[in-house]
């Protein structure tokens, strides 16, 4: 049995409506004070203690860093106006050369010359912990805005750099987050969003609210901008501006929390004292602008049509009863629309693989691209008339590959294809359809070597989300690689929350519904096990995020019926989540713990709050960082102190929190590496797999 570092239990009691909590572990919300300092510490040596055990260790990283050491590229873009001799036209492109810790931004002005770094973002911190965020070129191809996270937290400051000498001009934006820039087309300035000026010590923390949409011009200072749209009576809406390509409107998008339903104004560039004008202003569906013809708006939407479609909307006369339907709702999920060589390219999924098809305006079908397999596709940027475009292919066992399409001719061919070490003729992926609880029809992706037995005996990874409409598909990941070569089983169902069959399949999975989400995870284990994949015992299942609480839900749930959980940065403390940073959105979805009904429903599965004690819980590995300001540390430290107390079995129950780090986006290659090591270490210990 494994000797914990004493987490001490205060008596802090709340009355939820009613019903007496204990929160004895309150003290560890605080990730600064010397007392949860040193508690960090102390995990984090038993964790390291525990870890460095295993021989296989030093294998695992070294096959993990030689698998990682393969040139990436991002999907292309363009940039710029076009003039014969004297055009500003530019791609721009991202490019690893394998283990860097950050991706360097390169630009060339033909495909086939030079690439110049623009931008390298390792040379910014010695340890890869400060991250290329955002970024924005001016409407002449001439200038870069580019935003800046220091160890992972969501807070970002914006420059701006001139991009032909590579200079940085003085402009410097801060207090920055949930924000894209979009620039005016005299490419003089930008709209951005941002929230007032927090408390420093308590920055990463403190909820926010009361974002508000500015406009920065060029060599001015931020206290110089100018306000756009604020909305003192309504402190949770967030605002994202975006200008039209021919600038001539700002399109502001309402967000509320995490709800996908969003609200639509827009503003006239042409006039200066133009007012904001509300075109939809209830927040009850989707809606994603496209572009627009004179007074025509084009978007996606999912306005009566859960799984998506495009709408005309004339902003002369835009009453529901004129909108016309240009592309209907089909059986796949419309997840994307743009307009490249005057054509819409929509982006479907069918059953959780990508599909993609060209119409005209009118909405009639040109044609579908035929892709190179069962996977996912991202790209197809560009402006309106181009007739040239990028994107990538990714499935299980291909690594991310670029192609060049031809609008016109429909013609793909490879522009960028890495060479990852491996055959991946070795391996082979299906789709199977399970039965949930309800008798729901489920999907799940399983990959695994050719030719494996099926006698129970494999160690299965199954990896699962459940929320926020977000679709997991198909991708590439040289750690799921190393998995597969040591005999591993990937399996990754599609259950509900997620946005795989549109909003239906989302709504089936928030609030009162959430436990289907738990139920779809636990019938995807229990139907591995029924078909010989795998047995309790050599089962570990793994999220992050929200897919940090599917697994503490479900081992709380089920702890019988897994042999090791790795949950990441979860949202663990379903009564408290609302409290911190942007905690508060998230109630969209998950429901608050404020509303009486509500509370009832989170409380019934809050992963802290249904721990038993006495129970033998599987072999447990958290994972956390100690700069996440999306979903705090706090989440991951009470569960950790209340699973180690409970823990009646011999299995281990571990934390390991990262420092300088955050939520996830912009972690350097050598921490990631590091996280991997110790994951795939454990599961090797725990689930009893020889290497």
């Amino acid at each position: 049995m494994l000797t914990y570092p004493p987490s001490r239990k205060s008596n802090q009691v709340d009355n939820y409506h009613g019903t007496v909590v204990a929160d004895p572990y309150r003290w560890l919300e605080n990730p600064d004070s010397a007392e949860t300092r040193s508690w960090i510490e102390a995990q984090n040596q038993v964790t390291s203690a525990y870890l460095d055990q295993v021989p296989a260790k030093e294998k695992i990283r070294q096959r993990l860093t030689k698998l990682w050491n393969y040139e990436r590229y991002s999907i292309p873009f363009k940039e710029g106006k076009s003039f014969g001799d004297n055009s500003t036209e530019r791609y721009f492109y991202f490019k690893n050369d394998g283990l860097q810790n950050q991706s360097v931004l390169y630009t060339l002005k033909t495909l086939d010359s030079e690439p110049k770094v623009l931008l390298d973002p390792n040379k910014l911190s010695e340890d890869g912990t400060v991250a290329l965020s955002g970024l924005s070129i001016s409407n002449n191809g001439q200038l870069l805005a580019y935003s800046l996270s220091t160890s992972g937290s969501d807070w970002q400051e914006w420059k701006v750099r001139d991009i032909e000498t590579g200079k940085d001009l003085p402009d410097h934006l801060k207090w920055i987050k949930f924000s894209d820039v979009s620039w005016t087309n005299d490419n003089q300035g930008f709209f951005y969003s941002r929230y007032d000026e927090p408390n420093n010590k308590t920055k990463l923390e403190d909820t926010n609210y009361y974002q508000k949409l500015y406009y920065h011009r060029l060599g001015t200072p931020q206290s110089e901008d100018i306000l756009i749209y604020q909305r003192p009576d309504q402190k949770e809406w967030g605002f994202n501006g975006g200008v039209t390509e021919d600038g001539k409107y700002l399109i502001i998008s309402i967000w509320l929390g995490t709800d996908s339903k969003n609200l639509v104004f827009y503003k006239d560039l042409t006039n200066p004292k133009s007012a904001v004008v509300e075109l939809i202003n209830k927040f009850e569906a989707d809606y994603s602008f496209i572009e627009r013809d004179d007074s025509v708006f084009y978007f996606r939407t999912n306005f009566n049509a859960p799984r998506g479609r495009v709408v005309a909307i004339d902003i002369e006369k835009p009453a529901k009863k004129n909108w016309q339907e240009i592309i209907s709702q089909s059986a796949e999920t419309l997840e994307g629309v743009s307009i490249l060589n005057n054509q819409f390219i929509a982006d479907y999924l069918k059953d959780a693989r990508s599909q993609v098809k060209i119409f005209d305006l009118k909405g009639a079908l040109v044609r579908e691209i035929e892709l190179p397999g069962i996977g996912s596709v991202d790209g197809f940027y560009g402006k309106r008339y181009d007739t040239e475009t990028f994107y990538s292919f990714t499935s299980f066992t291909t690594p991310g590959t670029i192609y060049r399409y031809d609008m016109v001719t429909g013609k793909s061919e490879v522009f960028r294809q890495p060479k990852v070490d491996f055959n991946p003729e070795n391996y082979e992926t299906k789709q199977v359809f399970y039965q949930s609880k309800d008798g729901t029809k489920v999907p799940m992706f399983i990959t695994h070597k050719k030719g494996i037995k099926l006698d129970g005996n494999n160690p299965t990874y199954l990896y699962g989300y459940g929320g926020f409409n977000a679709s997991m598909t198909p991708s590439f990941s040289v750690s799921l690689l190393v998995w597969m070569e040591m005999g591993g089983i990937h399996a990754m169902p599609n259950i509900r929350g997620g946005g795989e069959y549109g909003e239906e399949w989302h709504e089936a999975g928030m609030k009162f519904k959430k436990q289907n989400v738990f139920d779809d995870f636990i019938a995807a284990a229990e139907w591995l096990i029924a078909n010989g994949y795998t047995k309790s015992a050599k089962l570990a299942i793994a999220g992050g995020s929200n897919g940090g609480l599917l697994v503490g839900a479900c081992m709380t749930q089920r702890p019988d019926l897994f042999g090791a959980a790795l949950a990441a940065v979860g949202v663990m403390d379903m009564l408290r989540f609302h409290k911190f940073t942007i905690g508060w959105a998230w109630t969209s979805e998950y429901g608050s713990p404020d509303n009486p009904e509500e509370f009832k429903a989170l409380y019934a599965y809050s992963p802290l709050h249904n721990i038993k004690p006495g129970t033998a819980y599987p072999a447990t590995l958290i994972t956390t960082a100690d700069h996440d300001d999306r979903v705090v540390p706090a989440h991951s430290f009470k569960f950790a102190a209340a699973m180690q107390a409970a823990q009646a079995g011999d299995a281990p129950v571990l934390i390991r929190i990262e420092t300088k780090a955050g939520h996830g986006a912009g972690k350097p290659t050598t921490k990631t590496i590091d996280e991997l090591t110790d994951k795939w270490a454990f599961l090797v210990r725990t689930l009893d797999i020889k290497v």
